[in-house]
């Protein structure tokens, strides 16, 4: 297997990355599994997935003997096998559990696309980051939308264009990554605390409401949009549990059960 999905006694799905021997560069085999588990964990009654990989590096981004292969396809077999990529970016920037990356040593090319679609991104300082496609004469054109939103245009403008290798301090300061650690594990367990103390569906609707406010016009539509949003999580069954908790000064059902 490429991937493990594993369920923690907390109500975590770990994802892992298993392709030691390759770096845990992508192919098809490996896009494939991630989507079949992420789309598996999004039914699953969990709290959060974290996205993570077996050995040295994060992942070196394409295995370079599936683009071989694909090297003498039409293009229209290209878009297909493209299509498939893409769609693993959305499925794992569209789940409706909170997403969290793990990042060690080298994440190149579509890698960096993992990153940007999770809500959360953790790296070790150490870690190195690269958009490296046009070194071999190719565009980071699948995980461009994902990246982009995550580090902006204008930094987009340089990376994009150099592939210059750069570190886990600057990709904290382009907003690709939110914490640098000495110890991911330990600082991933913390961060799924706080996220355990949260009611599980008003973290599912406030992941959901950043995707319908972004980049909309502040207007009538929206205010009604953000009224109607916060209305109905009032009168749901978990925000009366909440409420009623915080007025009695006791902990909700949630962090009990958790």
């Amino acid at each position: 297997m490429s991937v493990t999905l594993t369920i923690t006694k907390s109500r975590i799905a770990i994802l892992t990355l298993a392709r030691v021997e390759k770096h845990n560069a992508f192919d098809d085999v490996l896009i494939n599994e991630m989507i079949r588990c992420i789309e598996h964990a999004s039914t699953l009654d969990v709290r959060a997935l974290v996205l993570k990989s077996e050995g040295k590096h994060f992942s070196a981004g394409a295995d370079l003997n599936w683009m071989k292969s694909m090297k003498d396809n039409s293009f229209e077999d290209n878009v297909a096998d493209s299509m498939e990529l893409a769609r693993l970016m959305q499925v794992l920037y569209e789940c409706p559990l909170p997403t969290v990356c793990l990042v060690q040593g080298a994440a190149f090319g579509g890698a960096l696309g993992l990153i940007a679609c999770c809500d959360i991104a953790l790296a070790d300082k150490s870690a190195k980051f690269c958009l490296s496609e046009v070194k071999l004469g190719l565009i980071p054109a699948v995980i461009s939308p994902y990246v982009i939103n995550a580090m902006g245009e204008r930094n987009a403008r340089r990376y994009f264009l150099t592939a210059e290798v750069f570190n886990a301090e600057q990709a904290q300061t382009l907003g690709l990554i939110h914490e640098l650690s000495d110890d991911l594990d330990a600082s991933a367990e913390q961060l799924l605390s706080k996220l355990a103390d949260n009611g599980p569906q008003a973290v599912k609707a406030a992941k959901r409401l950043i995707a319908e406010v972004a980049h909309q016009p502040i207007d009538d539509s929206l205010r009604q949009l953000t009224a109607e949003r916060i209305a109905a999580i009032r009168v749901s069954d978990e925000g009366q549990t909440g409420l009623t908790a915080f007025f009695e000064k006791q902990a909700p059902a949630w962090q009990q059960q958790g």
